[in-house]
Protein backbone atom coordinates (compact mmCIF):
# COMPACT_ATOMS: atom_id res chain seq x y z
CA UNK A 1 0.00 0.00 0.00
CA UNK A 2 1.28 3.46 -0.93
CA UNK A 3 1.65 6.12 1.74
CA UNK A 4 -1.19 8.53 2.44
CA UNK A 5 -1.40 11.00 -0.45
CA UNK A 6 -3.44 13.88 -1.79
CA UNK A 7 -5.33 12.47 -4.77
CA UNK A 8 -7.50 14.13 -7.40
CA UNK A 9 -10.07 11.90 -9.15
CA UNK A 10 -11.57 13.42 -12.29
CA UNK A 11 -14.98 11.98 -13.12
CA UNK A 12 -15.13 10.88 -9.50
CA UNK A 13 -18.93 11.13 -9.30
CA UNK A 14 -19.34 8.50 -12.03
CA UNK A 15 -19.66 4.72 -11.93
CA UNK A 16 -15.94 3.87 -11.79
CA UNK A 17 -15.01 7.08 -10.01
CA UNK A 18 -17.24 6.46 -7.00
CA UNK A 19 -15.64 3.06 -6.54
CA UNK A 20 -12.13 4.53 -6.81
CA UNK A 21 -12.95 7.26 -4.27
CA UNK A 22 -14.31 4.72 -1.82
CA UNK A 23 -11.10 2.66 -2.07
CA UNK A 24 -8.91 5.73 -1.65
CA UNK A 25 -10.75 6.79 1.49
CA UNK A 26 -10.47 3.27 2.91
CA UNK A 27 -6.67 3.57 2.56
CA UNK A 28 -6.57 6.94 4.30
CA UNK A 29 -5.88 9.19 1.32
CA UNK A 30 -7.05 12.80 1.07
CA UNK A 31 -9.42 12.97 -1.90
CA UNK A 32 -10.63 15.73 -4.21
CA UNK A 33 -13.21 14.96 -6.90
CA UNK A 34 -13.87 17.06 -9.98
CA UNK A 35 -16.88 16.26 -12.16
CA UNK A 36 -19.41 17.97 -14.38
CA UNK A 37 -22.08 16.88 -11.93
CA UNK A 38 -22.23 16.55 -8.16
CA UNK A 39 -22.47 13.16 -6.50
CA UNK A 40 -25.93 11.63 -6.97
CA UNK A 41 -28.18 12.16 -3.96
CA UNK A 42 -27.21 9.84 -1.13
CA UNK A 43 -24.09 8.49 -2.87
CA UNK A 44 -21.38 10.86 -1.61
CA UNK A 45 -18.84 8.45 -0.08
CA UNK A 46 -17.67 10.71 2.75
CA UNK A 47 -18.17 14.33 3.81
CA UNK A 48 -14.37 14.66 3.89
CA UNK A 49 -14.20 14.46 0.09
CA UNK A 50 -13.57 17.87 -1.46
CA UNK A 51 -15.87 18.27 -4.46
CA UNK A 52 -15.28 20.59 -7.41
CA UNK A 53 -18.18 20.76 -9.87
CA UNK A 54 -17.35 22.11 -13.31
CA UNK A 55 -15.84 21.65 -16.77
CA UNK A 56 -12.16 20.68 -16.93
CA UNK A 57 -11.78 22.71 -20.12
CA UNK A 58 -12.24 25.86 -18.04
CA UNK A 59 -8.84 26.98 -16.68
CA UNK A 60 -10.33 28.11 -13.38
CA UNK A 61 -11.76 24.66 -12.71
CA UNK A 62 -8.45 22.90 -13.37
CA UNK A 63 -6.59 25.31 -11.07
CA UNK A 64 -9.23 24.84 -8.37
CA UNK A 65 -9.06 21.04 -8.63
CA UNK A 66 -5.28 20.59 -8.87
CA UNK A 67 -3.91 22.45 -5.86
CA UNK A 68 -0.29 22.74 -4.81
CA UNK A 69 0.55 19.59 -2.88
CA UNK A 70 -1.50 17.25 -5.06
CA UNK A 71 0.43 13.98 -5.30
CA UNK A 72 -1.64 11.92 -7.74
CA UNK A 73 -4.19 12.57 -10.50
CA UNK A 74 -6.48 9.69 -11.50
CA UNK A 75 -8.04 10.93 -14.74
CA UNK A 76 -11.30 9.12 -15.45
CA UNK A 77 -13.38 11.99 -16.90
CA UNK A 78 -14.05 11.52 -20.63
CA UNK A 79 -16.53 10.86 -23.37
CA UNK A 80 -16.54 7.05 -23.20
CA UNK A 81 -19.23 6.19 -25.76
CA UNK A 82 -17.98 5.17 -29.20
CA UNK A 83 -21.38 6.07 -30.70
CA UNK A 84 -21.41 9.53 -29.11
CA UNK A 85 -17.86 10.13 -30.30
CA UNK A 86 -18.92 9.42 -33.87
CA UNK A 87 -21.94 11.72 -33.51
CA UNK A 88 -19.95 14.58 -31.95
CA UNK A 89 -16.20 14.27 -32.57
CA UNK A 90 -15.48 17.90 -31.65
CA UNK A 91 -16.96 17.56 -28.15
CA UNK A 92 -15.12 14.25 -27.79
CA UNK A 93 -11.82 15.95 -28.67
CA UNK A 94 -12.53 18.75 -26.23
CA UNK A 95 -13.18 16.47 -23.26
CA UNK A 96 -10.73 13.68 -24.07
CA UNK A 97 -7.75 15.65 -25.38
CA UNK A 98 -8.03 19.32 -24.44
CA UNK A 99 -9.00 18.58 -20.83
CA UNK A 100 -6.18 16.04 -20.54
CA UNK A 101 -3.67 18.57 -21.86
CA UNK A 102 -4.85 21.17 -19.34
CA UNK A 103 -4.57 18.68 -16.48
CA UNK A 104 -1.09 17.59 -17.52
CA UNK A 105 0.13 21.17 -17.71
CA UNK A 106 -1.33 21.90 -14.28
CA UNK A 107 0.34 18.74 -12.98
CA UNK A 108 3.66 20.04 -14.29
CA UNK A 109 3.11 23.44 -12.67
CA UNK A 110 2.22 21.92 -9.28
CA UNK A 111 4.87 19.17 -9.46
CA UNK A 112 2.26 16.42 -9.19
CA UNK A 113 4.35 13.28 -9.58
CA UNK A 114 1.84 10.60 -10.65
CA UNK A 115 -0.80 10.72 -13.41
CA UNK A 116 -3.01 7.69 -14.08
CA UNK A 117 -5.02 7.94 -17.30
CA UNK A 118 -8.10 5.84 -18.03
CA UNK A 119 -7.52 4.75 -21.62
CA UNK A 120 -8.98 2.00 -23.79
CA UNK A 121 -7.99 -0.88 -26.02
CA UNK A 122 -9.84 0.97 -28.81
CA UNK A 123 -6.57 2.85 -29.39
CA UNK A 124 -5.34 -0.15 -31.41
CA UNK A 125 -8.45 -0.54 -33.56
CA UNK A 126 -9.57 -3.83 -35.03
CA UNK A 127 -6.91 -6.56 -34.76
CA UNK A 128 -9.29 -9.37 -35.66
CA UNK A 129 -8.81 -12.48 -33.55
CA UNK A 130 -5.28 -11.51 -32.50
CA UNK A 131 -4.35 -11.05 -28.86
CA UNK A 132 -3.83 -7.42 -27.88
CA UNK A 133 -0.63 -6.47 -26.09
CA UNK A 134 0.82 -3.09 -25.14
CA UNK A 135 3.09 -3.30 -28.21
CA UNK A 136 0.33 -3.42 -30.85
CA UNK A 137 0.57 -0.26 -33.03
CA UNK A 138 -2.01 2.47 -32.42
CA UNK A 139 -4.56 2.43 -35.25
CA UNK A 140 -7.81 3.80 -33.79
CA UNK A 141 -10.94 3.59 -35.95
CA UNK A 142 -13.23 6.08 -34.17
CA UNK A 143 -12.96 9.55 -32.63
CA UNK A 144 -13.16 7.88 -29.21
CA UNK A 145 -10.14 5.65 -29.89
CA UNK A 146 -8.25 8.46 -31.63
CA UNK A 147 -8.72 10.93 -28.76
CA UNK A 148 -7.61 8.35 -26.21
CA UNK A 149 -4.54 7.58 -28.34
CA UNK A 150 -3.78 11.30 -28.42
CA UNK A 151 -4.17 11.51 -24.65
CA UNK A 152 -1.77 8.59 -24.23
CA UNK A 153 0.83 10.33 -26.39
CA UNK A 154 0.44 13.59 -24.48
CA UNK A 155 0.94 11.69 -21.25
CA UNK A 156 4.04 9.98 -22.63
CA UNK A 157 5.53 13.33 -23.62
CA UNK A 158 5.02 14.76 -20.12
CA UNK A 159 6.56 11.63 -18.64
CA UNK A 160 9.59 11.99 -20.90
CA UNK A 161 10.05 15.76 -20.59
CA UNK A 162 8.95 16.52 -17.04
CA UNK A 163 9.41 13.31 -15.06
CA UNK A 164 5.73 12.67 -14.30
CA UNK A 165 5.06 8.97 -13.64
CA UNK A 166 2.37 8.62 -16.28
CA UNK A 167 0.53 5.32 -16.77
CA UNK A 168 -2.22 4.81 -19.36
CA UNK A 169 -4.51 2.02 -18.18
CA UNK A 170 -6.30 0.53 -21.17
CA UNK A 171 -9.57 -0.64 -19.64
CA UNK A 172 -11.63 -3.39 -21.22
CA UNK A 173 -15.44 -3.29 -20.76
CA UNK A 174 -16.03 -2.43 -17.09
CA UNK A 175 -19.06 -3.62 -15.14
CA UNK A 176 -20.10 -3.95 -11.51
CA UNK A 177 -22.32 -2.47 -8.81
CA UNK A 178 -23.48 1.11 -9.29
CA UNK A 179 -24.03 1.04 -13.06
CA UNK A 180 -27.82 1.15 -13.12
CA UNK A 181 -27.71 4.30 -15.28
CA UNK A 182 -25.27 2.84 -17.86
CA UNK A 183 -26.30 1.46 -21.25
CA UNK A 184 -23.62 -1.15 -21.88
CA UNK A 185 -24.58 -4.77 -22.50
CA UNK A 186 -24.51 -6.12 -18.94
CA UNK A 187 -26.86 -3.48 -17.49
CA UNK A 188 -29.12 -4.01 -20.51
CA UNK A 189 -29.23 -7.70 -19.59
CA UNK A 190 -30.09 -6.79 -16.00
CA UNK A 191 -32.89 -4.43 -17.07
CA UNK A 192 -34.29 -7.08 -19.41
CA UNK A 193 -34.34 -9.60 -16.56
CA UNK A 194 -36.02 -7.09 -14.25
CA UNK A 195 -38.66 -6.03 -16.77
CA UNK A 196 -39.37 -9.44 -18.29
CA UNK A 197 -38.06 -8.34 -21.67
CA UNK A 198 -35.44 -9.51 -24.13
CA UNK A 199 -32.19 -8.15 -25.53
CA UNK A 200 -30.78 -7.63 -28.99
CA UNK A 201 -27.62 -9.57 -29.86
CA UNK A 202 -25.58 -8.56 -32.87
CA UNK A 203 -24.91 -11.40 -35.26
CA UNK A 204 -24.83 -14.93 -33.87
CA UNK A 205 -23.52 -13.90 -30.45
CA UNK A 206 -20.10 -15.48 -30.87
CA UNK A 207 -18.17 -12.20 -30.74
CA UNK A 208 -15.57 -12.30 -27.97
CA UNK A 209 -15.34 -9.60 -25.32
CA UNK A 210 -13.21 -9.08 -22.20
CA UNK A 211 -15.36 -7.75 -19.36
CA UNK A 212 -13.68 -6.68 -16.13
CA UNK A 213 -15.23 -6.03 -12.73
CA UNK A 214 -14.98 -2.47 -11.42
CA UNK A 215 -13.25 -3.65 -8.24
CA UNK A 216 -10.57 -5.32 -10.37
CA UNK A 217 -10.16 -2.02 -12.24
CA UNK A 218 -9.63 -0.24 -8.92
CA UNK A 219 -7.07 -2.87 -7.98
CA UNK A 220 -5.31 -2.37 -11.32
CA UNK A 221 -5.12 1.39 -10.86
CA UNK A 222 -3.59 0.97 -7.42
CA UNK A 223 -1.17 -1.64 -8.76
CA UNK A 224 0.13 0.73 -11.45
CA UNK A 225 0.41 3.57 -8.93
CA UNK A 226 2.27 1.53 -6.34
CA UNK A 227 4.68 0.23 -8.97
CA UNK A 228 5.38 3.72 -10.32
CA UNK A 229 4.64 2.35 -13.79
CA UNK A 230 5.20 4.53 -16.84
CA UNK A 231 3.54 3.86 -20.18
CA UNK A 232 0.53 1.81 -21.30
CA UNK A 233 -0.90 -1.13 -19.38
CA UNK A 234 -3.77 -3.35 -20.49
CA UNK A 235 -6.29 -3.76 -17.68
CA UNK A 236 -8.91 -6.46 -18.12
CA UNK A 237 -9.97 -9.84 -16.83
CA UNK A 238 -7.76 -11.76 -19.24
CA UNK A 239 -10.65 -14.15 -19.92
CA UNK A 240 -12.64 -13.36 -23.06
CA UNK A 241 -16.25 -14.57 -23.22
CA UNK A 242 -18.80 -14.65 -26.01
CA UNK A 243 -21.91 -12.49 -25.98
CA UNK A 244 -23.91 -15.73 -25.80
CA UNK A 245 -22.03 -16.69 -22.63
CA UNK A 246 -22.89 -13.31 -21.11
CA UNK A 247 -26.58 -13.88 -21.85
CA UNK A 248 -26.54 -17.39 -20.39
CA UNK A 249 -24.68 -16.26 -17.27
CA UNK A 250 -27.22 -13.46 -16.76
CA UNK A 251 -30.03 -16.02 -17.00
CA UNK A 252 -28.37 -18.16 -14.34
CA UNK A 253 -27.68 -15.22 -12.00
CA UNK A 254 -31.14 -13.64 -12.29
CA UNK A 255 -33.26 -16.76 -12.74
CA UNK A 256 -35.01 -15.04 -15.67
CA UNK A 257 -35.32 -16.33 -19.28
CA UNK A 258 -34.08 -13.15 -21.10
CA UNK A 259 -35.13 -13.86 -24.71
CA UNK A 260 -32.69 -12.92 -27.47
CA UNK A 261 -33.35 -11.18 -30.78
CA UNK A 262 -30.47 -11.49 -33.26
CA UNK A 263 -29.83 -8.34 -35.31
CA UNK A 264 -27.30 -7.52 -38.06
CA UNK A 265 -23.73 -6.69 -37.12
CA UNK A 266 -23.03 -3.00 -37.82
CA UNK A 267 -20.01 -1.88 -39.82
CA UNK A 268 -16.85 -1.59 -37.76
CA UNK A 269 -17.90 -4.02 -35.05
CA UNK A 270 -14.85 -5.78 -33.64
CA UNK A 271 -15.14 -9.58 -33.93
CA UNK A 272 -13.04 -10.20 -30.83
CA UNK A 273 -11.35 -8.55 -27.88
CA UNK A 274 -8.67 -10.90 -26.54
CA UNK A 275 -6.23 -9.34 -24.09
CA UNK A 276 -2.80 -10.23 -22.79
CA UNK A 277 -2.69 -8.92 -19.20
CA UNK A 278 0.68 -10.43 -18.34
CA UNK A 279 2.37 -7.00 -18.01
CA UNK A 280 0.08 -5.76 -15.24
CA UNK A 281 0.00 -9.20 -13.60
CA UNK A 282 3.80 -9.02 -13.36
CA UNK A 283 3.30 -5.93 -11.16
CA UNK A 284 1.03 -7.88 -8.78
CA UNK A 285 -2.43 -7.51 -10.32
CA UNK A 286 -4.69 -10.55 -10.09
CA UNK A 287 -8.35 -10.41 -11.24
CA UNK A 288 -10.70 -11.64 -8.51
CA UNK A 289 -14.00 -11.88 -10.38
CA UNK A 290 -15.08 -14.38 -12.99
CA UNK A 291 -18.21 -13.55 -14.99
CA UNK A 292 -20.75 -15.36 -12.79
CA UNK A 293 -19.42 -13.97 -9.52
CA UNK A 294 -19.16 -10.51 -11.02
CA UNK A 295 -22.68 -10.47 -12.46
CA UNK A 296 -24.01 -11.59 -9.09
CA UNK A 297 -22.77 -8.26 -7.67
CA UNK A 298 -24.66 -6.30 -10.35
CA UNK A 299 -28.10 -7.93 -10.11
CA UNK A 300 -29.02 -6.53 -6.64
CA UNK A 301 -29.11 -3.01 -8.14
CA UNK A 302 -31.89 -4.17 -10.49
CA UNK A 303 -33.62 -7.03 -8.60
CA UNK A 304 -37.24 -6.02 -7.82
CA UNK A 305 -37.08 -8.25 -4.73
CA UNK A 306 -34.26 -6.16 -3.27
CA UNK A 307 -35.78 -4.05 -0.44
CA UNK A 308 -33.57 -1.10 -1.43
CA UNK A 309 -35.08 -1.08 -4.92
CA UNK A 310 -38.59 -1.36 -3.48
CA UNK A 311 -37.87 1.69 -1.34
CA UNK A 312 -36.61 3.64 -4.37
CA UNK A 313 -39.77 2.76 -6.31
CA UNK A 314 -41.88 4.02 -3.43
CA UNK A 315 -39.75 7.20 -3.26
CA UNK A 316 -38.60 8.06 -6.80
CA UNK A 317 -36.33 10.83 -5.50
CA UNK A 318 -34.17 8.34 -3.57
CA UNK A 319 -30.91 7.02 -4.93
Amino acid sequence: MVKSSRVLVTGGAGFIGRRVVRALLAQGHEVTVVDLRPFPAGSAPDPAVHSVVGDLCEPGIVAKAVQQGTDVIIHLAAVTSVLKSVEDPVRTYRLNVDATARLLERARETETHTFLLASTNAVVGNVGQETMTENVPLRPLTPYGATKAAAEMLLGSYTNCYGIAGAALRFSNVYGPGMAEKDSFIPRLMRAARDGEGVQVRGDGTMLRDVVHVDDVVQGLFTAWEAGHKGPLILGSGQSVTVNEMVETARQVTGRPIPVEHVPVPNGEMPAVVLDISAIKALGYEPRYDLARGMATVWPDFDPANPANQANQANPGAE
